[in-house]
């Protein structure tokens, strides 16, 4: 993430995406899958760690074996087999949605998980104990805990979209995309980014 000013001189937090060049590794089309779609292929393997099933696919494409593949339906504009598909499919200014998988954040409690309040705010039934999560069900019956009920247990890690993110500026010769405000990973992870 980084911020850059607009032309009212407000300061905009913004997170810089490398988007491309992405390879046409697979045309989908009705007559022989069903459906119609794209599939493109992004970040260079090297053939050590491509399976042979993987470097056959990839060669008819014409191109290395890719780290991260993923199907587009909908996709604007005729594309054939082993074209590069850059970020000037995207332009200033629309909004686009980013989706990822949100940092992984191990075992937290209810206050973190969940937001309960603990002592201070005087919910969820604790006595003297700040972040404990207070009563988790009823007695004789249903003598058990029900389904979904909020407790501890590992946070993140989840697949996560943000949706509307703007565009502010699309750079072409790196193939970098700037868009408004945060989106789901850590750094140097993948993200699908969809008009």
């Amino acid at each position: 993430m980084t911020s850059i000013f607009d032309e009212n001189g407000k300061n905009i937090p913004c997170t810089v995406i490398e988007a491309g060049p992405c390879v046409v590794t697979q045309v989908r089309t009705n007559e022989v899958d069903g459906y119609e779609a794209l599939q493109l292929g992004f970040d260079d393997k090297t053939e050590k760690h491509a399976t042979k099933a993987d470097l056959g696919h990839f060669k008819k494409a014409g191109t290395s074996a890719k780290k991260k593949v993923v199907e587009f339906q909908g996709f604007e504009g005729e594309f054939k087999l082993g074209d590069n598909v850059t970020v000037e499919v995207f332009s200033e200014g629309e909004f686009v949605d980013v989706q990822g998988v949100s940092k992984g954040k191990g075992f937290q409690g209810v206050v973190k998980r969940h937001g309960f309040g603990g002592v201070g705010q005087a919910t969820h039934g604790q006595h003297n104990r700040l972040r404990a999560p207070g009563s988790v069900g009823a007695s004789s019956y249903p003598s058990r805990v029900f389904k979904g009920m909020r407790m501890a247990g590992r946070m993140g890690g989840e697949n996560v979209k943000v949706q509307n993110l703007r565009v502010l500026k699309v750079v072409a010769e790196k193939n970098l995309l700037v868009v408004k405000g945060a989106i789901p990973g850590c750094k140097n992870s993948y993200v699908i980014i969809q008009k």
